[in-house]
């Protein structure tokens, strides 16, 4: 075996509680990558080495939640933004605040430090941009014209330029010495949550809700390319360092894409869940996440990363050649390169013009007293003086950053007993299409954590949980009792794992055990049987706890919060097998649901109704139904009633969800049309439900 696959190509760093209550933001340091800032509801900014699970300082000052936090170019600077609309800067390596800046009226949503120079962007949920001069009072320039809040800020390498990224669907480029809009990108058809520019080409990208990248020129100011393929939101893009590929990270996968033409070089799934930032060193690719009060740090081996060859995105090729490439490096006789400047010119062109336009006001006029008085209440606790001492303040005081020689982190090695379920559910699930499952294993080379693919493969209640993992063996083993159960089926589906059997499985011992070369059963002793077996113990264990841990998880927000929100968290979990579990709660007790119940469950009820095991086909027939019962007449009265006069939003929200609503019905009716004709009780639940979808036809 080679020695490359003895190791993961992903795995989790650490997990550890951030912070007293929720995690509402963190950020990594892109210069060395390995400092991690996280602000929380406790109203905290807290200062980690990645890696490390112990805080090395604690920021204080800011009286209402942390919303946003970002580090400066050379990370001695760490800047924070509230839910109250204020934001703090601090001096690291000092171990105190720099400046407090006032101005916002709603949340801050986004920050980002010019490359050079002492200014600093901030965006809001008021809409509005400010450019600040940290060294002053007030803000430099306001940008107007996005219409919803903007999500995501980015300088150009050259300091010339600002991008804002909306829920506006657009993507802005402004002018920084003019104050003004160069230009307008509109493309995007759901909000935009990122932005990021090409470390050296004039080159931009963006990355939507609408599952899409987006690539602009930014000298002919056009569209160059449509990366798709994320199933969900894109939340985190960054190009590599050296600008030759573009890395998506989306809930629990990593996408590595190329232009001209568009295409996907590689897929890893990683657990990240939903990841809040990435960051490349050593050719690793460290990515970050946070759920409730705990946060964990991902690392991607980018030496075993695909970024080159792969499919056309657009078009008719599908094969993983490398295309024709006429060109030589990509983009360099294409696009012009940033010009940095070697002086502060820029900066100093910003500075005359901030003499002059500089605005200050009413909110923003505080009296010497007060900005000492808030400077006191503002404070560093160093909590691990040896960390703050090696990172902040080294002795040669040449760089305050960490060090840029720091050594990769280890891989670990490879669980022998994952891959070999990996490879039994591969061959398993191959001849079976599964829209779930599918994708993440067929899509990755080495299949390296357990809780995002296997689990929600072979998860759910008791007796079809351990089904088909203990099941699975001997679907390769016995090729003879193998064609009775595909015929059964006939159909729609070549295979259905049903709920109840009509015999108990798991009783051979022989079912556990691998297939001999011979096809003789003794051809294994006695050690080396009980040897197997614990080893398909040991991952039933790994991928029960794991679902019990997620559970607490929703049991936890539900207690805080309300049915909503646990059903929210349990989706974002990506686990289908947790969806079922709650939604058999829910089920049995028709009084919780509510529109806006509806609107979450109906997507989740699409991937149920596709699902190979017949126990997640019956859970969604019986939500599906209850939907139906409940909740069509209004849905149907709510779009047929004539407009109202005047605004109201109320109706309008709520014509908005009913609208969502029939579109996923009229989808989901489509669905059980064709799986009517199965036998069996998913069969009987799919006639009974397409009787119940009728009136669905008539609204068509």
């Amino acid at each position: 075996m080679a020695a490359a696959s003895t190791t993961k190509i992903s795995w989790r760093l650490q997990e550890f509680e951030a912070h007293s209550s929720s995690v509402s933001c963190l950020a990594l340091g892109k210069s060395s990558g390995r400092l991690l800032a996280t602000g929380g509801e406790d109203c905290r900014v807290n200062i980690w080495a990645v890696s490390k699970a112990n805080c090395i300082m604690s920021l204080t000052g800011h009286k209402n939640p942390v919303e946003c936090v970002q580090f400066n170019v050379s990370e001695e600077q760490v800047v924070a933004g509230s839910q109250s609309g204020s934001i703090r800067v601090w001096d690291l390596e000092a171990a105190k605040i720099l400046r407090t800046l006032m101005g916002h009226k709603a949340n801050i949503t986004s920050l980002g430090f010019h490359p050079f120079g002492d200014f600093l962007a901030s965006s809001s949920l008021d809409t509005n941009i400010k450019l600040w001069d940290v060294r002053r009072k007030g803000y430099v320039f306001r940008y107007k014209g996005h219409t919803q809040a903007v999500r995501s800020l980015a300088f150009s390498p050259d300091g010339k330029w600002l991008a804002s990224a909306s829920d506006d669907c657009t993507v802005k480029l402004w002018d920084l010495t003019q104050g003004k809009t160069i230009t307008e990108f509109r493309s995007h058809t759901a909000a935009v949550n990122i932005v990021q520019f090409h470390p050296n080409e004039y080159l931009l990208a963006s990355g939507s809700s609408d599952r899409t990248i987006k690539l602009w020129d930014l000298e002919k100011f056009t569209m160059i390319g449509s990366l798709e393929g994320d199933t969900t939101p894109v939340r985190c893009i960054f190009f590599s360092p050296d600008g030759s590929c573009l890395y998506s990270g989306a809930t629990d996968s990593l996408r590595v894409f190329g232009w001209e033409p568009d295409r996907c070089f590689d897929v890893v799934p990683v657990g990240w869940g939903k990841v809040s930032d990435l960051a490349v060193c050593n050719q690793q690719l460290i990515g970050v996440s946070h759920q409730l009060s705990s946060v964990s740090s991902y690392v991607v081996d980018l030496k075993r990363v695909k970024k080159s060859g792969g499919s056309v995105i657009q078009g008719i090729i599908q094969d993983n050649q490398p295309l024709t490439e006429p060109k030589d490096p990509k983009g360099a006789a294409l696009r012009r390169n940033y010009e940095r400047p070697t002086t502060t010119c820029s900066s100093q062109r910003v500075k005359q013009r901030s003499d002059a336009d500089r605005r200050s006001p009413e909110g923003e006029r505080r009296s010497p007293s007060e900005d000492e008085a808030d400077e006191k209440v503002s404070t560093a606790e160093i909590h691990n003086a040896e960390d703050y001492k090696e990172i902040f303040q080294p002795k040669n005081a040449i760089s305050r950053t960490p060090p840029r020689i720091s050594e990769p982190f280890p891989a670990p090695p490879e669980d022998e007993t994952i891959l070999a379920i990996g490879r039994h559910l591969k061959d398993m699930i191959s001849p079976f299409p599964d829209k779930q499952q599918a994708p993440p294993l067929a899509s990755s080379t080495p299949v390296q954590r357990v809780e995002p693919t296997v689990v929600s493969c072979a998860k759910r209640p008791a007796p079809s949980a351990v089904a088909p993992a203990s099941s699975n063996p001997p679907t390769s083993l016995p090729p003879a009792p193998q064609p009775p159960v595909t015929t059964a089926k006939s159909k729609p589906q070549p295979k259905i794992i049903l709920g109840t059997r009509n015999e108990p499985i798991g009783l051979n011992v022989a079912d556990f055990l691998p297939s001999s070369p011979n096809n003789r059963p003794g051809a294994l002793s006695d050690e080396e049987a009980l040897s197997q077996i614990k080893k398909g113990h040991d991952t039933m264990c790994v991928m029960l706890s794991s679902r019990h841990k997620n559970l607490e998880t929703v049991r936890a927000v539900w207690a805080r919060e309300d049915i909503k929100s646990a059903l929210d968290a349990a989706v974002s979990m990506n686990d289908l097998s947790i969806v079922v579990d709650i939604l058999n709660i829910i089920n049995l007790q028709p009084s919780l649901w509510k529109l806006d119940l509806c609107t979450t469950i109906l997507p989740q009820i699409d991937k149920l109704l596709q699902s190979k095991y017949e126990s997640y086909m019956q859970t969604g027939c019986t939500s599906l139904r209850l939907i139906m019962k409940h909740f069509w007449m209004l849905i149907s009265d709510t779009l047929k009633a004539a407009p109202s006069v005047g605004v109201d939003i109320t109706r309008e929200e709520r014509h908005q969800k009913c609208r969502a609503c029939c579109k996923q019905l009229k989808n989901l009716s489509n669905i059980v049309k064709n799986k009517a004709a199965q036998v069996g009780r998913h069969g009987s639940a799919f006639k009974e439900l397409q009787l119940l979808m009728a009136p669905l036809e008539d609204s068509l």
